[in-house]
């Protein structure tokens, strides 16, 4: 089945709210098995939704809005549809009453002013909205459907979740299951020559690659009757995959670098400290939003100045003014120090030049060193990275966090 997302809405075509609306409907209607043949966003004009909704059922059997439910006068994406479909408005009571409790008024004027959302298209289907006073709406007609949906992501995500979901579930007649693989420490177009023959040949299950600020990923998508087929089907790929890729997986579907390698501390009981200079706090920070994370978190420094760095951590003068601030060898004192100062297992540092000024032709803007101190033994890496400054401060933590998971396996 083929599926149309449409956003209606001026303040959405002028660019005063981003449509966040079309990016989750359209992962929805992917993990139903079915395909988004095109998004649009249409202002609140009568003339041009109705233009919009009959070229899109050319091409579509399904067409998904959101938007236009409100209960001023260009609210009017309902009353389109109905229209469309030769469908007469009709007052649903069980809407009406509802959008009195919500509202909590038995005022005249304050319900006649929101009465227009409890009208619906004659035999519709009605969605109760628990999170506002517009209901969800769906049509379907002559192997045509038209969901129509509230704007405000809460509630749109809400009514999906309860009714529409299993409504399309339904009507496809299939189960899609998918398995997100999660990697770090190498490029997408590397990864996706290694795997090139799962990518080009896979049918069911397809292999897909993605890419993100904070990794790269491969997703597992099977069709089937059940999910139990599904699984069956998944999981000689996802082995395959693992076997090629294994290094570089650190989790699977909703996991972050930073839960992985969190669990994995609390886990082991291994405890660790933190001593930052480019990152600015960023290691400590992820770590922290791990919830449990004091049984093993003791310490964050964040050691910008020289002169910090040998206060607080211990690192030698002659070091300093020897290699520099951003060095091998000064990583390697920062992670020893704050382990040794904290009294922890692990002590892990990060200096380098975030930019966007402070470079050199020795010396590079992105030019960062990460030290590991884990348990007696001591591991600086040095990394080149591109981007602006929040980029090389993110990307530095996210190797951090990866280093630490790397050193965490072998424990």
């Amino acid at each position: 089945m083929k599926a149309e997302i449409i956003a209606i809405g001026t303040e959405i075509l002028l660019g005063d709210i981003v449509n966040t609306n079309a990016q989750y409907l359209a992962k929805e209607l992917a993990s139903l098995g079915i395909d988004v043949y095109h998004q649009s966003v249409i202002g609140d004009n009568e003339e041009r939704i109705m233009e919009g909704l009959s070229k899109a059922f050319k091409n579509s059997d399904i067409i998904i809005t959101t938007g236009g439910l409100g209960p001023t006068q260009d609210d009017i994406t309902k009353e389109v549809g109905a229209k469309l479909f030769n469908k007469e408005l009709v007052l649903h009571k069980e809407s009406l009453e509802w959008i009195k409790k919500y509202l909590k008024t038995e005022d005249e004027y304050t319900l006649e002013a929101n009465k227009k959302q409890a009208y619906v298209p004659k035999d519709s289907i009605v969605l109760k909205n628990h999170y506002g006073t517009a209901p969800g709406i769906i049509i379907n007609e002559n192997n045509k459907i038209l969901i129509i949906l509230p704007g405000p992501p809460k509630e749109m995500k809400k009514i999906f979740e309860e009714y529409v979901r299993d409504y399309l579930k339904d009507i496809t007649g299939n189960i899609i299951k998918s398995k997100t693989i999660r990697m770090f420490g190498i490029g997408e177009s590397v990864m996706a020559k290694k795997v090139d023959h799962l990518i080009k040949n896979a049918k069911n299950p397809t292999v897909a690659p993605y890419a993100k600020e904070s990794d790269v990923i491969l997703r597992i998508t099977a069709k089937a009757n059940s999910e139990e087929e599904c699984d069956s089907l998944i999981k000689p790929v996802y082995e395959e995959i693992k076997s090629i890729l294994g290094e570089y997986i650190y989790g699977e579907d909703e996991d972050s670098l930073e839960k992985v390698v969190a669990n994995m501390l609390c886990d082991k009981k291994i405890s660790i400290s933190t001593a930052e200079s480019c990152t600015g706090g960023l290691i400590a920070a992820s770590l922290v939003s791990y919830p449990g994370i004091s049984e093993v978190f003791m310490e964050g420094a964040v050691t910008y100045s020289n002169e910090s760095k040998v206060t607080r951590l211990g690192v030698k003068e002659e070091t300093l003014n020897k290699y520099g601030a951003v060095s091998k060898e000064t990583a390697e004192e920062m992670a020893v120090g704050i382990a040794k100062t904290a009294k922890t297992d692990i002590g892990v540092s990060t200096t380098g030049i975030a930019g966007p000024g402070g470079g050199s032709e020795e010396k590079p803007v992105g030019l960062v060193y990460i030290g590991l101190y884990i348990k007696g033994k001591t591991i600086v890496e040095k990394f080149n990275i591109n981007g602006d400054r929040e980029q090389v401060r993110k990307r530095a933590t996210l190797n951090a966090l990866n280093m630490i998971r790397k050193e965490l396996l072998n424990l």
